[in-house]
C-alpha cells in the first residue's frame, strides 16, 4: 500500500492511501487516514546563540551575534537546538542566520518601536555586513532567483487543490488452450491509460475524478475478447482468463444494452469519488461512480493491478468485487462510510446501487429480461451492501473480513471471475433474480520484510428471489500466494499464486451443479507467477503467465496458459 502526501495547505497535509492501482492507478481502492498532520517546522526560534551548539564560540562574530540574538530573537535553529553535523558554522551558513536580524532590525525600525537599534549595534552590525558582504550577496542573489521561479511557477501551475496522476499500461499477451470449439489467440497488443485528478478543497476533503481509455474488446456476448475466443459463448466477457487490468465489460454497458458500446480508447469516466471526515474517526463517502473494491483496503500484495499480479483472480477476493463494473461500464453509484475504530481496527461500509441513474426498466428483449436487465432506480434494480473489517493484530499481520448482501435482476453475480459467477443457479434461464449472501476472508502475514504470505476464502450463497422456482446454490473460491520484494536487484518483485477460481460446489431444487447438461465437471485452478523488473522510479517491465486448469471448471477444456508482458509508466 502506497502512501502519498498531498500538501493541499501550506504545511497542513492530507495523508491518503492508494490500493492497487494505486497507485491511483492508479487506485483501484481508496484507504483515506482521516488524520491531519502539521509538517514540524524544522527550524525554531531561539533566544541565545550559545544555544546553537555547533557554532564556534571562539569567533569573533559569535560574541556579536549572540548579543544580537539575545536583544532581538532574530535567529533561527534547529529544535535539537544544532545545526546538525556537529561541525562548526560555515560562512554562508551563518550568513543567512545574519541575514535575519538585519531584517528583524528593518522591522523595528519601520515600526519605530521603543527598542530601537543603539548605536553600538548599528556598528556591530555594519562591521558584520563587512565581514560577511560577499555572502550575503550571494544569499539575496538566490533568494530573489527564487521568488522570480516561485511566481512563474504559481502563474503556470495546473491548480492550486489539485494534484494529477497517471498511469498507461502497455501489454503483450497471448492465450494458448481453450475449449475444444475454441483457437489459440493472436499474439496482441492491449493498453490502458488512466488520469487521476485529485483534489482537496479544505485540506480535511477528497474529490478523486478518474477517466481512462484503453483499447480492450469484447460486447455483451465476449466477441473479439481473448476469453470469447479461447472459450466460444463466454457472456458478459467474464472468465477465468481476464487480465489484472483488463475491464469487466470493455464494449459495453450492462445498464442498457441498446447502447453501441465503446470504441477502441475512447475516454470515460471510470472513478467519481468525494470523502469528507464527520468526525476524527469517521469519514463519509459519496460516489456517483466507484467499483465496490474502491471502498476497502486491499489486504494481499498482489492487488496492485499496473505493477502486481497478472489476473484478475489474484488482486482482491472475490466478495469485494459482487456488482461491481470497471472502466466506465457497469459502475455503482454508492455510499458509505470509514470509520477507524483504532489504530490496528478499521471498519467500512456502502450501499451501492448499478443502476442509481435509470427512471425505469424498458421492455423485454429475453424471457423476463428487459432492455435494462439490471433493473432501475437507486434503491430498486441491482444493488450490493458490502462492509470489511480489517484488523491488524500486529504489525506483520492484515486480516480482513468481507460480508456483502445483493440483489441481482438477473442470474448473475457480476464479479466477471468465471462463467460459473455469471450462471449464479446452474441451468436456470437468465431471466430469473437472485439475492446473494456472500462471505469471505483474507490474510497476509509478512514473515520477512521481503517475503509475505497472502491468501483469501470466499464462499456465495445464492438464492432465488422471484418465487417461480426453488433453487439455491453455493459458490467458492481460494488463493494463496507467496509475495516477494527485492529479488535479485532492489525494487525488483515477484509473485507465486496458486488457488481455486470461482466454482458451484453445491446446488439445490431446481438448481444444477452444470451450466448445461454437456458440461464434464472438474475443480478448476489457477497457477500464476510473474517478476517485476523496476526499471526507473517511473517505469517497470513486469514478465510473466497464468495457468488454468480445468479451465471454467470444465474437464473438456484443455489446460489454458495466458502470457503476458506488461509495460507500466506512472507519472
Amino acid at each position: 500500500m502506497k502512501k502519498y502526501r498531498l500538501p493541499f495547505l501550506g504545511r497542513v497535509g492530507l495523508s491518503i492511501s492508494i490500493v492497487g492501482c494505486a497507485s491511483l492507478g492508479i487506485m483501484p481502492a481508496i484507504a483515506f487516514d482521516t488524520s491531519l498532520t502539521e509538517d514540524s517546522d524544522p527550524m525554531g526560534q531561539v533566544t541565545s546563540v550559545s544555544q546553537l551548539t555547533d557554532v564556534d564560540p571562539n569567533h569573533w562574530a559569535f560574541q556579536a551575534l549572540r548579543s544580537l540574538v539575545e536583544r532581538y530573537g532574530c535567529i533561527e535553529g534547529y529544535p535539537d537546538r544544532t545545526y546538525r553535523g556537529n561541525r562548526a558554522l560555515t560562512r554562508y551558513e551563518f550568513a543567512t542566520q545574519l541575514n535575519a536580524c538585519l531584517d528583524r532590525v528593518q522591522e523595528l525600525i519601520a515600526a519605530a518601536v521603543a527598542d530601537l537599534p543603539s548605536k553600538e549595534d548599528i556598528a556591530t552590525i555594519r562591521r558584520l555586513q563587512e565581514e560577511f558582504a560577499a555572502e550575503l550577496a550571494t544569499l539575496r542573489g538566490r533568494v530573489d532567483g527564487l521568488e522570480t521561479r516561485t511566481a512563474r511557477l504559481e502563474a503556470q501551475q495546473f491548480s492550486t487543490t489539485t494534484k494529477l496522476r497517471g498511469q498507461a499500461i502497455f501489454a503483450i499477451n497471448q492465450g494458448f488452450g481453450g475449449a475444444p470449439n475454441g483457437d489459440d489467440t493472436q499474439t496482441i497488443f492491449v493498453d490502458r491509460v488512466r488520469l487521476n485528478l485529485i483534489t482537496s478543497f479544505s485540506g480535511k476533503d477528497l474529490l478523486i475524478t478518474g477517466l481512462q481509455a484503453h483499447n480492450f474488446r469484447g460486447n455483451a456476448f465476449g466477441e473479439g475478447s481473448v476469453q470469447n475466443t479461447l472459450f466460444p459463448g463466454s457472456t458478459l466477457t467474464s472468465g477465468m482468463s481476464k487480465l489484472s487490468f483488463e475491464p469487466q465489460f470493455p464494449e459495453f454497458d450492462p445498464k442498457d444494452l441498446s447502447r453501441s458500446g465503446f470504441g477502441n480508447n475512447d475516454i470515460a469516466l471510470y472513478k467519481l469519488l468525494y470523502l469528507f471526515p464527520a468526525t476524527d474517526r469517521l469519514s463519509l463517502f459519496v460516489a456517483p461512480a466507484v467499483e465496490v473494491s474502491d471502498a476497502f483496503p486491499a489486504i494481499t500484495p498482489f492487488a496492485d493491478e499496473g505493477q502486481e499480479a497478472l489476473s484478475r483472480f489474484a488482486g482482491y477476493n472475490p466478495v469485494v468485487r459482487v456488482s461491481g463494473g470497471t472502466s466506465g461500464s457497469g459502475l455503482a453509484s454508492g455510499a458509505g462510510f470509514i470509520w477507524n475504530i483504532a489504530p490496528q481496527v478499521d471498519l467500512r461500509a456502502l450501499y451501492a446501487n448499478v443502476t442509481a441513474n435509470l427512471t425505469s426498466s424498458g421492455p423485454d428483449v429475453l424471457p423476463s429480461v428487459s432492455v435494462n436487465p439490471l433493473g432501475a432506480g437507486f434503491f430498486s434494480g441491482s444493488y450490493v451492501a458490502a462492509a470489511q473489517l480489517t484488523i491488524k493484530p500486529v504489525k506483520s499481520l492484515d486480516i480482513a473480513l468481507n460480508y456483502a448482501h445483493s440483489y441481482h435482476e438477473i442470474n448473475i453475480l457480476g464479479t466477471g471471475l468465471s462463467q460459473a459467477s455469471e450462471n449464479a443457479l446452474g441451468g436456470l434461464p437468465l431471466g430469473i433474480p437472485v439475492h446473494v449472501n456472500s462471505v469471505g476472508g483474507t490474510l497476509t502475514w509478512r514473515v520477512t520484510p521481503k517475503v509475505a504470505l497472502s491468501g483469501y476464502g470466499a464462499a456465495f450463497f445464492v438464492d432465488d428471489s422471484s418465487g417461480r422456482v426453488d433453487a439455491s446454490s453455493t459458490l467458492t473460491s481460494w488463493m494463496a500466494g507467496l509475495h516477494f520484494k527485492d529479488v535479485l536487484i532492489g525494487g525488483n518483485s515477484a509473485g507465486l499464486i496458486f488457488g481455486q477460481p470461482l466454482f458451484r460446489v453445491a446446488a439445490d431444487g431446481d438448481a444444477s451443479l452444470k451450466a448445461n447438461a454437456d458440461v464434464d465437471r472438474a475443480t478448476p485452478y489457477h497457477l500464476e507467477a510473474y517478476y517485476r523488473i523496476q526499471i526507473s522510479d517511473n517505469i517497470s517491465v513486469t514478465p510473466g503467465a497464468f495457468v488454468l486448469f480445468n479451465p471454467e471448471g470444465d474437464k473438456r477444456n484443455d489446460t489454458t496458459t495466458i502470457g503476458v508482458i506488461r509495460t507500466t509508466f506512472n507519472f
